[in-house]
C-alpha cells in the first residue's frame, strides 16, 4: 500500500525548524507528499507567507507531489460538510460571547475547561429572539448526539502506542465554525485529509489530544482514519518548544544569516 501523508502549515508566518522537521519527517515517510496551506482563518493568515513557505520547504530538498491545496479555495466543500451535520441534528447554535464563556466555565456547573452547553440547553423562545436580533453564533458539536451516533469502537492507531481508544467526550461540544472563521481546525484538517486520500498523519505531539476529536468526526462524515505518527517537539536553547508566537528564529533569517540546508537536516537526523 501506497503511503500518503501531508505537510500543513499555516501562512500565519515564516516557517520555523519546528515546522520543517514536521515536513521532513512527513515526506521521509511517505511515498506521496500533499502540501495543503491551512489558510481558513483569514484575520490571521497573510499573502505574503504563502509563497515563502514554497520557497524555504524548496531550499531544504523537501518536495511534493500533486497541486498545493488552499483551504480557502474550498469552502463549499466545508459548508455542505457542516450542513449535513446539521441537518442530523448534530450541530447547535451557541450565541455566547468569549466573556460568556469563560464566565460559564468557571462556573460551579462548569467541567475544567470544557463549555457546559449553555446553548445546548435554550429554550426554542431564546433562539427564537436571539435569531431575530441577529446575535452571532458558532456552531458546536452536540457531543453527546455526535457519540451516540458514531456508536462504539472509536479508536486510532498510534505509532509506538498501537491501538489507542478515543475519548472525545473529554473536549466536550467543540466549536466546528464560527463567524470569522467558516469552518474550524477539526473540520478542515479531517475533511481534508480525507479528501487528499491521507493514510498517514505525521504531526507533532501538541496535536496528539485532537486525534480525538478527529476520530469521531472521520466516523460521522463516513471516512477513513489514518494511522498516526506525532513526534516530539524541537526546542530552543532554553528548552522552550520552537513557535511563531514566541517568534523562534525563521528558516528565511537562517538562510540570510549563511546557514545551509544541510546542517538542519543533519540536525533533523540526529533528533531521531
Amino acid at each position: 500500500m501506497s503511503i500518503v501523508s501531508r505537510f500543513a502549515p499555516s501562512p500565519t508566518g515564516y516557517l520555523h525548524e519546528g515546522h520543517a522537521f514536521s515536513a521532513w519527517m512527513a515526506r521521509a515517510r511517505a511515498d506521496w507528499l500533499w502540501l495543503r496551506l491551512e489558510d481558513i482563518d483569514a484575520t490571521r493568515c497573510r499573502p505574503e507567507f504563502y509563497p515563502a513557505i514554497l520557497e524555504d520547504l524548496a531550499w531544504l530538498g523537501i518536495e511534493w507531489q500533486g497541486d498545493v491545496r488552499v483551504q480557502s479555495a474550498h469552502l463549499a466543500e466545508y459548508g455542505a460538510a457542516l450542513a449535513g451535520l446539521e441537518a442530523r441534528g448534530l450541530l447547535y447554535r451557541c450565541y455566547c460571547t468569549r466573556a460568556e464563556i469563560a464566565a460559564a466555565m468557571s462556573a460551579p456547573h462548569g467541567s475544567g475547561p470544557v463549555y457546559p452547553g449553555t446553548c445546548r440547553h435554550l429554550s426554542p423562545q431564546s433562539r427564537e429572539k436571539r435569531e431575530a436580533l441577529g446575535a452571532p453564533f458558532a456552531l458546536r458539536l452536540d457531543m453527546g448526539r455526535a457519540l451516540g451516533e458514531a456508536g462504539a469502537g472509536l479508536r486510532f492507531f498510534e505509532e509506538g502506542q498501537g491501538w489507542v481508544a478515543a475519548r472525545p467526550e473529554r473536549f466536550g461540544d467543540v466549536v466546528l465554525a464560527r463567524k470569522e472563521v467558516m469552518a474550524s481546525y477539526h473540520l478542515c484538517v479531517v475533511h481534508d485529509d480525507g479528501a487528499q486520500g491521507v493514510t498517514h498523519v505525521v504531526r507533532g505531539e501538541d496535536l496528539r489530544d485532537a486525534t480525538h476529536v478527529h476520530v469521531l468526526l472521520q466516523r460521522l462524515l463516513g471516512l477513513e482514519t489514518p494511522l498516526y505518527a506525532h513526534h516530539r517537539l524541537l526546542t530552543d536553547a532554553t528548552g522552550r518548544r520552537l513557535a511563531k508566537r514566541d517568534q523562534a528564529q525563521t528558516l528565511r533569517a537562517m538562510r540570510a544569516a549563511g546557514v545551509r540546508a544541510e546542517t538542519i537536516i543533519g540536525r533533523f537526523e540526529e533528533a531521531l
